[in-house]
């Protein structure tokens, strides 16, 4: 389920990428053309999306769509 919701973040920050292309192992940078501002606007929108806070330098190391979604289920406590 948050897998899903953070597809959906991913796609309303980034218009041109579909759903169905994004798995756990897509890279934001490399596979997405995202640059840090869209990464920036991507973890605002999980924690709005959640009402989790993922921390600044957390944030730094987040680089593919599975380790956004492991900052997730860390900050929810799973």
């Amino acid at each position: 389920m948050e897998l899903e919701k953070l597809k959906k973040i991913i796609c309303r920050e980034l218009t041109n990428i579909k759903e169905e292309d994004i798995t756990e192992d897509t890279r934001f940078v490399e596979d997405l053309n995202a640059d840090s501002l869209d990464v920036v606007q991507i973890v605002m929108g999980i924690e709005d999306e959640f009402g989790i806070e993922i921390p600044e330098e957390a944030s730094y190391q987040i680089k593919t769509v599975g380790e956004a979604h492991k900052a997730i289920l860390k900050a929810l406590g799973q």
